[in-house]
């Protein structure tokens, strides 16, 4: 297993670039989805069918180093949960130095391809003044740094004020339950559809927003649509992920 420096990719993806025009500089980290790792990361993919047009095989991530480098991460954040903590909160530590030099905003997107409840992982940190801190989530550490996410799970509640998240949508027919709920709590919810000229006004009768534009989604009011338009393996697929 590797262990690599840089958890957070910064600048590497399309949409978080066009976010710096709007004033934010994001680091995403990547991992290996669903449980291709050995690893359950995404507990609700099956459900949702989303493994096979997962955005993991868009772009770079296409590549086999990407994957492999993925694949390292996720052994890292179940095998040895203590330094990779310690890495994942220098290079915060890191972006957020950068944000700041660059006159932007700091954002951080932890399930750039999962689905983890970062919420409830605990840490223990030893400080530069060598005291040991115990933190409830990563959110408690960096209580001025906004963080972000999509998510499959329509249960999450009791969030820190500083962590937005957005429900993905699928059409699957076993995933509807799920997709009601998001919608009753008035959650925000991305729905990937097919082409970009194919997203609608309103779907299901919600005002729908572009999600392309940027991937800064705290930035959009809750109880929207968030139109995306398929990517990678997501083009072809039938199973009713894609609208």
């Amino acid at each position: 297993m590797y262990k690599t420096k840089n958890l957070l990719s910064v600048g590497n993806d399309a949409k978080t670039v066009k976010g710096e025009a709007l004033g934010f500089l994001t680091g995403i980290l990547y991992l290996l989805p669903s449980d291709q790792s050995g690893y359950q990361v995404c507990p609700m993919a099956k459900k949702a069918r989303c493994e096979t047009p997962c955005l993991n095989s868009a772009g770079r991530g296409a590549f086999n180093s990407v994957q492999l480098s993925r694949l390292n991460k996720t052994l890292w954040f179940f095998e040895d949960r203590e330094t990779f903590m310690a890495q994942l909160v220098k290079n915060i530590r890191s972006l957020v130095k950068k944000a700041n030099k660059l006159g932007l905003s700091p954002r951080v997107r932890l399930n750039g391809t999962s689905d983890i409840r970062w919420e409830t992982v605990r840490f223990d940190f030893v400080g530069t003044d060598n005291v040991f801190y115990q933190y409830d989530n990563i959110f408690q550490m960096f209580p001025d740094v906004i963080f972000y996410d999509y998510t499959k799970d329509a249960n999450r509640s009791e969030l820190p004020s500083n962590y937005d998240l957005t429900f993905s949508y699928s059409g699957v027919d076993e995933f509807q339950p799920y997709v009601e709920k998001a919608l009753a709590k008035g959650m925000r919810m991305a729905v990937v559809f097919r082409k970009e000229d194919q997203i609608p006004a309103t779907f299901r009768g919600i005002p729908v927003v572009s999600g392309d534009k940027s991937d800064v989604r705290d930035l959009d009011d809750q109880g929207v649509i968030v139109g995306l338009y398929a990517k990678g393996k997501a083009v072809y697929d039938t199973t009713g992920f894609v609208v």
